[in-house]
């Protein structure tokens, strides 16, 4: 409850941040970010790449993470906010939205995770200026082009389901020249505020040592971390939970 006795806007909702190495929820009047591994009993991995990859196993994920933000003999929430990568195809994001439907009983919407990141960065993301974010995860980087609200251009690279988690030079390299093809992707108009405003990283990878300087080297621009990365994902869709941001995906208000 809130001060004035009301029920606060995410008592009602939640975000999920459903990642390959963790999964990550706001919501539901719970008073912390639930933070825990991708991991059930019996399967090996139900995320990968970001993607479903077990749906059994993912639909117990997602039961476990709910349960544990849901006190017992809650009322039924009204909507849940899951994120997705870009390259996400509709069926897959029928997949997740599927399975968390089931799993909290009421409407979910899928977010690119990406543009949920740049939100929870406290970056603008609603005008023309191009914004450059990487989203660093454990089974897939993202790199996009954020403008008007939308991911406008994006790059992925996919992560061996079996590394340790942390991104060897090579890697580094791909997803340097990665950025920078991204960059001289933009039309020639809009490269200079999209260097003025700089490359932001996002996930638990973004502090990896050297990506920061590689990227920084390569682009001729800064670069910088989010504040508690592997949280913006989460953060920017619990914002997007809240008016007027909810308007962005022209989610009910009442």
């Amino acid at each position: 409850m809130t001060g004035n006795g009301r029920v606060s806007w995410l008592d009602d909702r939640a975000a999920v941040d459903l990642g390959t190495a963790r999964i990550r929820l706001i919501g539901f009047g719970h008073p912390s970010i639930v933070d825990e591994p991708s991991g059930v009993p019996g399967s090996a991995r139900p995320v990968r790449h970001g993607l479903v990859a077990d749906v059994a196993a993912c639909a117990r994920l997602v039961d476990q993470v709910l349960r544990t933000a849901l006190p017992e003999g809650a009322r039924t929430p009204g909507r849940v906010l899951v994120g997705v990568p870009v390259t996400a195809s509709p069926a897959e994001r029928a997949t997740v939205t599927g399975i968390v439907e089931r799993a909290a009983g009421c409407p979910a919407t899928v977010v690119e995770e990406p543009l949920a990141a740049a939100l929870g960065s406290g970056l603008d993301i609603t005008g023309p200026r191009p914004r450059l974010l990487m989203d660093v995860g454990a089974g897939i980087i993202e790199a996009v082009v954020i403008r008007d609200a939308a991911v406008t251009d994006a790059f992925a690279v996919q992560l061996p389901a079996d590394g340790d988690g942390s991104l060897p030079a090579h890697v580094q390299d791909r997803v340097t020249e990665m950025a920078a093809e991204l960059l001289a992707r933009l039309p020639a108009r809009l490269r200079p505020a999209a260097r003025e405003g700089g490359l932001m990283l996002t996930g638990g990878g973004a502090a990896e040592a050297g990506l920061a300087g590689r990227l920084c080297s390569r682009l001729r621009m800064t670069v910088s971390s989010a504040p508690e990365p592997a949280h913006a994902t989460v953060r920017g869709l619990a914002r997007l939970c809240l008016p007027p941001m909810a308007a962005l995906l022209a989610l009910p208000t009442a």
